[in-house]
């Protein structure tokens, strides 16, 4: 009987275990739109969060506003047993060299941790962005409320951690306030610099930046769409992988655009309602965002954001020309959205955190054969192992079989020269890691 009940689970796909789990979609549920809403105006209410703004204020400036933050994440953590870890990371900028800096500060970012039970050394992160601006970056006094850029993401961060607290994963999840993200994306480099010190296993980085406004500057409203940026290879990878990937593809499979698809699969699977749309650019044209410092240091990460932007609502003062209203204020956020898009953060989290590790020293064979082979190092905890494939010109893995907890496997009548193909450990819950695509090559 035992035997069947295995053949039979290699005949599903390990999504289908995932989905019926209750508790993702305990998870949506379980986001409220009015808690967003309520946390946007607090950071609004501080009046500007300028990174060089006011630190010494209980009331204005960013100070205040990383204080908030800090004592918010650990209110959160005294309602689940002190299930976080929350400090501030910090690093000291000059304006020497710096263009973009009036003065010398610290940048400091809030971190909250809830340790995985099974893996703590592996990290999901979302991030939020703290600071905000007025039109001149170098303004630090002006009101900048910051409503939309980047309030929403930054309460998303905090709706994240008080709706996750609430269970146990098997990796650590990592809540984060990231400061420093107008003036250069300091924030960032410092906490990526710090988990590269401290050895982190970075699972992937969400960088929200953006995700309360659904009217765009072009007139369009759409509630339900949002964008997914990746870079297609990490900006680090070495000559020799640039070199194979000439001769076995590979050219839009890095780390971050797996992660970008796991978050396109993910949501189409638990809220169908949403359209994911992955952008295959590391950010906006010519613009940048939080998880730029990460995927530098060749970690896997992506910017989450609303689809349609109104650029009279960013990096404005407050103020009506030709009846035209200039600001990034609270009246501009739609908090139904930014509850679909926190939920898209957490169901993505909660899924990679319950996952186990993906497999090892990928490799793939087949060539000028009627089938396509695999191998993989087997990782602990995982009970099985899906091989996944798409045509060439896909953006998704659009086929998969799941194989059982095997180290090797051929896919017969599957010719390798139309597919791109990867792997992914499937842990006892039907959870899946991220795909890997192949990086070796064998013949036998």
């Amino acid at each position: 009987m035992r035997h069947l009940f295995i053949l039979f689970l290699s005949l599903i796909p390990a999504t289908t275990v995932a989905q019926s789990n209750q508790k993702i979609y305990d998870i949506i549920d379980a986001v409220s739109s009015d808690r967003l809403k309520s946390d946007v105006q607090t950071l609004v209410d501080f009046g500007t969060r300028n990174t060089f703004s006011d630190t010494i204020s209980n009331t204005r400036g960013i100070g205040a506003a990383r204080r908030w933050i800090k004592s918010e994440f650990e209110a959160i953590s005294k309602d689940c047993n002190n299930c976080l870890e929350v400090f501030y990371q910090k690093d000291f900028v000059t304006k020497k060299n710096n263009t973009r800096v009036p003065h010398d500060a610290w940048v400091v970012n809030v971190i909250a941790i809830q340790k995985g039970s099974k893996y703590p050394n592996r990290y999901i992160i979302m991030s939020g962005d703290i600071d905000s601006r007025a039109s001149d970056t170098m303004d630090f006094t002006t009101d900048a409320p910051g409503a939309n850029d980047n309030a929403s993401g930054m309460a998303g961060a905090l709706e994240a951690a008080r709706v996750l607290s609430k269970y146990t994963f098997e990796s650590s999840v990592v809540y984060v306030g990231l400061s420093g993200e107008e003036q250069g994306l300091f924030g960032g480099a410092g906490l990526a610099a710090y988990a590269k010190e401290k050895g982190w296993d970075i699972i992937g980085v969400l960088n929200n930046d953006m995700i309360g406004n659904i009217e765009g500057v072009d007139g369009v409203i759409d509630n339900r769409t949002f964008r997914i940026f990746s870079e297609p290879v990490p900006p680090n990878e070495t000559e020799r992988a640039r070199t194979l990937r000439r001769f076995y593809g590979g050219e839009v499979d890095g780390i971050s655009r797996q992660l970008a698809r796991y978050v396109h699969k993910t949501t189409q699977t638990y809220m169908p309602e949403m359209n994911p749309m992955m952008v295959y650019r590391l950010d906006r044209f010519g613009r940048g965002g939080h998880h730029r410092p990460f995927n530098d240091l060749g970690y896997a990460g992506i910017r989450i954001m609303e689809a349609h932007e109104n650029y009279t609502q960013q990096h404005q003062d407050i103020r009506e020309e030709n009846g035209i209203k200039y600001g990034d204020v609270i009246e501009h956020v739609n908090f139904d959205y930014a509850k679909k898009l926190t939920a898209v953060n957490a169901i993505n989290m909660a899924s990679l955190a319950s996952a186990p590790p993906p497999p090892k020293n990928v490799a793939i064979g087949g060539i000028v054969e009627p089938s396509a082979k695999f191998k993989w190092d087997k990782v602990k905890g995982a009970k099985g192992y899906k091989i996944y494939w798409r045509s060439t010109t896909s953006p998704t893995w659009d086929h998969s079989r799941y194989v059982g907890d095997v180290s090797e496997f051929t896919l017969d009548g599957i010719v390798i020269d139309n597919y791109f193909f990867g792997v992914a450990s499937v842990g006892e819950h039907g959870f899946e890691s991220l795909v890997i695509f192949p990086t070796k090559v064998f013949r036998n």
